[in-house]
């Protein structure tokens, strides 16, 4: 157990990461905090993970996302500051986006900033991620009354990269109505090949020549890397998929014949409409069927849900057909405007709420003709 994993927000894509990287690297042990109450987390994990964490003389690698205080931790338990210390970024609290500026809470960024001082190696999941938490900091740090470091950017900036985020993507062939399947062999020229589907997965290949590059450069010497290089998260160039394809008719019988209690549950609400394929697959032919829209995100303010339902209950007015699912997580606080659209749009709703299967969202965006963001920001989207 050579690197040390900490995640202080296991949850969403914090936890995909995680998962991943302790899958596809060998020697990895992993310790976690459940995905609630972040604000607390950012404050208390690091003294939670010096108590949990033991001792252990053989790791050389601390990995850890920014949601924990490194410097707390480092202060705290003087042994993991020897490691080499890895921090990765999912987002950054200099840019996200806030209601009312004044609800900023200065000590969140400012923690972020000291643990990249702390930190050997920051790394971002995009370029928009870290040009703007490193352009952020100058502004930033003028909030403080006097005494104001200097020169911070100048410090950080050499210790960060980006590295986009590493996906495992799915088989989801089978979830696909024939049209699609027939429009991807076209654009990749690979097609059916009896009960299976070939899939060319190269536009994503630099993703994991990015991971497998860090890993080799990182692990030159005993004190200087991430982990072992590893060519674990490279996927190969065609996969073989492993689910024969479905006809439309075939998936309608099948889906018509599954008992219904087999659906999940809305976290808002169990009077929900739930996401049925066969409702899409009604007409004789899918263009004239109503347009499927797919809105995959967190039920939270940043993520401006105003502006999608306004343009939803503009179509509604004007008398334009359409479906929607509005999937995505909830939690403490759902923006008022959730209830309130989906009263006004309830005819147009095939599924309303979190899906945590992922097979039941896979399928719900490949049924999807559109998926729509309307994000203030995308430190990097990994729902779209």
């Amino acid at each position: 157990m050579s690197i040390l994993l900490i995640e202080a927000f296991y949850g969403g894509s914090h936890k995909q990461l995680a998962d991943l990287l302790q899958e596809e690297i060998e020697e990895c042990v992993l310790y976690t905090l459940p995905a609630r109450k972040w604000h607390w987390r950012a404050r208390t994990a690091a003294l939670y993970f010096m108590q949990t964490v033991p001792a252990n003389a053989n790791y050389r690698i601390l990995f850890a996302s920014s949601v924990l205080n490194l410097t707390e931790l480092i202060a705290l338990r003087p042994d993991l500051g020897k490691l080499k210390k890895v921090l990765y970024f999912h987002e950054n609290q200099l840019a996200y986006p806030v209601q009312k500026y004044q609800e900023r809470d200065f000590q969140y960024g400012y923690n972020q900033i000291l643990s990249c001082l702390v930190a050997d190696i920051v790394v971002f999941n995009s370029t928009f991620n870290m040009e703007s938490f490193l352009t952020s900091i100058g502004k930033f740090l003028k909030l403080i009354p006097d005494h104001r470091p200097k020169d911070l950017e100048k410090i950080i900036r050499p210790k960060c990269q980006v590295l986009h985020f590493p996906i495992r993507f799915p088989d989801v062939s089978r979830f696909m109505p024939e049209r699609k399947l027939a429009h991807l062999e076209k654009i990749t020229g690979v097609g059916g090949n009896g009960d299976t589907y070939l899939f060319r997965c190269l536009p994503f290949q630099q993703k994991y020549r990015a991971t497998e590059s860090l890993m080799k450069n990182s692990s030159s010497s005993p004190e200087s890397g991430l982990c072992e290089a590893r060519s674990g998260l490279c996927t190969t160039q065609q996969e073989r998929l492993q689910y024969p394809l479905i006809s439309l008719e075939k998936l309608n019988k099948s889906e018509a014949s599954e008992s219904t209690n087999q659906e999940v549950p809305c976290q808002e609400d169990k009077q929900h409409v739930t996401f049925n394929p066969c409702n899409l697959l009604s007409g004789t032919d899918y263009q004239q069927r109503p347009l499927h829209i797919v809105w995959p995100h967190r039920w939270e303010h940043d993520k401006d849900p105003e502006s999608f339902f306004k343009v939803l209950l503009k179509l509604k007015e004007m008398d334009l057909p359409f479906h929607m699912s509005v999937l995505g997580e909830t939690f403490t606080d759902v923006p008022d405007i959730f209830p309130e659209a989906k009263k006004a749009l309830e005819s147009s709703i095939l599924h309303w709420g979190y899906l945590p299967r992922k097979d039941d969202y896979f399928q719900a965006l490949c049924m999807a003709d559109v998926v729509i963001s309307t994000a203030k920001h995308e430190f990097f989207g990994v729902a779209i």
